[in-house]
């Protein structure tokens, strides 16, 4: 089902408990501890760690890795995708890839550049290169891990030597991840003949500590705010709502993402304990309503399904062999409706069950503050999932735990997922363009927020829109201040639905075509936030061109321009 809020697909970061057990086996490696190399000190051998990350963990894993090499007396540099070009890629003698992948097998935003120079046919012969691939994503789709399965095979074709066979995580990467790494790290010293001692100094550069809370120790947050944002008369519930972080210590820029650790709804527990005719023993009903995804039915349980009712309606559909008739089937259907169709002596026992359910994931949304205006507390602003049928009611799993299950003051287990390719630009001087329809607007509040804290003198153009001006103009107060203030220079509107032919963001973009290539020369920053299957592919559309328009020398030539803008992490999106 598409999401409605400012939702991120997300892969959890390490744990603390994780994180200690990697920097234990990352310390045995080294056996005397760690030891990077001084100003003087050149490496015999150079192992370059490249990273494509959408959240930050395939970057984190990227760390790890250089930090792996440079124990052993290795060389270890980390470097995004996208800032590798084909002539430096053919110069390195030994490369790391982490990548996760996004959306339906696509490469990061950070990561699609490097993918398409790579595939071009002007891409040069690799033969003198060793590589690995380490790929970070989730069985629940069908693409799984597919970024890194492209990179593994296009670099074998351009003559590189595999060091390593590919390894694919799932969401839970943490120990499959480390065995890959220290598989690799080994694989790289008996190559190399590296001993491990460089005469380096023994104290590295220490790494920034990351936060102990995540998603196995979240911090249990108290929900001091829960306001409703749309009119009551909207057809959607958009609501604002604040977490107190307390003596937490944590820390959060203008452009991060919240993680919230939810539970599942009572209801459809007991609606599933009760189809199975399970009693619910006090462990069982348990996981199901902490532990287990039981809102989105997994690979494992639609096989098992159609293996156990082959005359059901799910079995007829796979076995069509179509992808699209089969997800179009599942949209909507929760974990009860599948077993439903499958017939009552068709369901698997409980304790099957559970084992046939994949994990439930914390889900995490852009979050709507600055640390500047708002240090005490993080902001979010989530669409509430809920939609119906004749016959049952469906509710988003984490959107409306809070707007329905949290009670007045309670706390919810939550932490931050850093962001770092996603904020205000350093230069308070810089342009800064923010296109963000719907709660798409989320981190672009944070955004004005910050430069209004920071006393920042760049101009800011927001375009945003909703379906009614009337019922869905969110934060209308605000922005029509920040207006009033100065900080928001330009705010267009585009409310879908207010007139007989639909209005989009992109129809105001096309519409202030001049303008907005002008605030493009003169070094202004793009951010998009919001849908990616549709309206992040729209907009994209529309920004290339207008600078076809603009420059007037043909499409190749703008989507040139649009690259050297991701190139200069002038064009960055935060879409799900």
């Amino acid at each position: 089902m598409p999401p409605t809020g400012s939702l991120i697909p997300a892969d959890a970061p390490f744990s603390a408990e994780q994180e200690a057990w990697l920097a234990g086996f990352l310390a045995g490696v080294a056996a005397a501890g760690r030891r990077e190399g001084g100003a003087g000190d050149a490496p015999a051998v150079m192992i370059d760690v490249l990273f494509g990350t959408q959240t930050g963990n395939a970057e984190f894993l990227a760390g790890e890795l250089a930090a792996g090499a440079r124990a052993r007396g290795l060389g270890g540099r980390v470097t995004a995708l996208d800032d590798v070009t084909p002539d430096q890629l053919a110069a390195m003698s030994h490369v790391l890839v982490v990548t996760s992948t996004y959306g339906e097998g696509e490469l990061p935003d950070n990561a699609g550049l490097f993918w398409e120079a790579l595939q071009a046919e002007t891409a040069p012969r690799l033969e003198g290169l060793r590589y690995a691939v380490l790929g970070l994503g989730d069985r629940g789709y069908d693409d799984f891990c597919q970024a890194a399965k492209l990179i593994d095979t296009r670099l074998e074709q351009l003559g590189a030597g595999r060091l390593h066979e590919r390894a694919d995580c799932d969401v839970d990467f943490e120990e499959p991840a480390a065995e890959w790494s220290a598989a690799v790290l080994e694989r790289l010293v008996a190559e190399t003949g590296v001993t491990g001692d460089t005469g380096a100094s023994p104290s590295p550069k220490p790494r920034a500590p990351r936060s102990p809370w995540n998603k196995r120790t979240p911090y249990r947050s108290r929900l001091a705010v829960n306001r409703l944002l749309s009119s009551p008369r909207s057809a959607k519930e958009i609501r604002h709502y604040e977490f107190d972080l307390g003596d937490s210590g944590i820390t959060y820029e203008a452009g991060d993402a919240l993680a919230v650790v939810p539970l599942n709804d009572e209801a459809l527990v007991g609606g599933l304990l009760t189809h199975l005719g399970a009693s619910g023993d006090e462990e069982a009903a348990r996981l199901l309503r902490a532990e287990r995804e039981i809102r989105t039915p997994s690979k494992e349980l639609i096989a098992d399904l159609v293996e156990r009712a082959p005359s059901s309606e799910l079995a007829a559909v796979v076995a069509h062999g179509d992808r699209s008739d089969l997800d179009s089937w599942l949209w909507g259907r929760d974990v009860l409706d599948l077993l439903r169709d499958a017939g009552p002596a068709a369901a698997p026992p409980l304790a099957e069950l559970l084992s046939l359910l994949r994990p439930l994931q914390a889900r995490q949304y852009s979050i709507s503050s600055s640390p500047l205006a708002h240090p005490d507390r993080i902001h979010l602003t989530i669409a509430s999932v809920r939609y119906g049928t004749g016959k049952r009611a469906y509710e988003g799993v984490a959107s409306t735990y809070l707007a329905d299950r949290v009670g007045e003051d309670a706390a919810v287990g939550v932490f931050v997922q850093p962001n770092a390719s996603f904020g205000v630009p350093a230069d308070d001087d810089a342009p800064m363009v923010m296109i963000g329809p719907g709660t798409g607007i989320a981190p672009f509040r944070g955004f004005l927020h910050e430069r209004a804290a920071r006393g920042a003198t760049g101009r800011n153009w927001l375009f945003f829109g909703d379906r009614h001006r009337e019922t869905d103009f969110v934060y209308e107060d605000e922005l029509t201040q920040l207006r009033k203030d100065g900080v928001l220079t330009e705010l267009d509107l585009a409310f879908s639905r207010d007139q007989a032919e639909k209005v989009y963001v992109q129809t105001r973009m096309r519409e202030r075509s001049r303008e907005l290539y002008g605030w493009l020369e003169e070094g202004a920053h793009v951010y998009v936030c919001g849908d990616a299957s549709r309206m992040a592919k729209d907009v994209e559309a529309a920004l290339l061109g207008v600078i076809a328009e603009q420059r007037g020398r043909g499409d190749d030539d703008a989507a040139e321009y649009l690259a050297d803008l991701r190139r200069a992490k002038r064009y960055v999106r935060d879409v799900y």
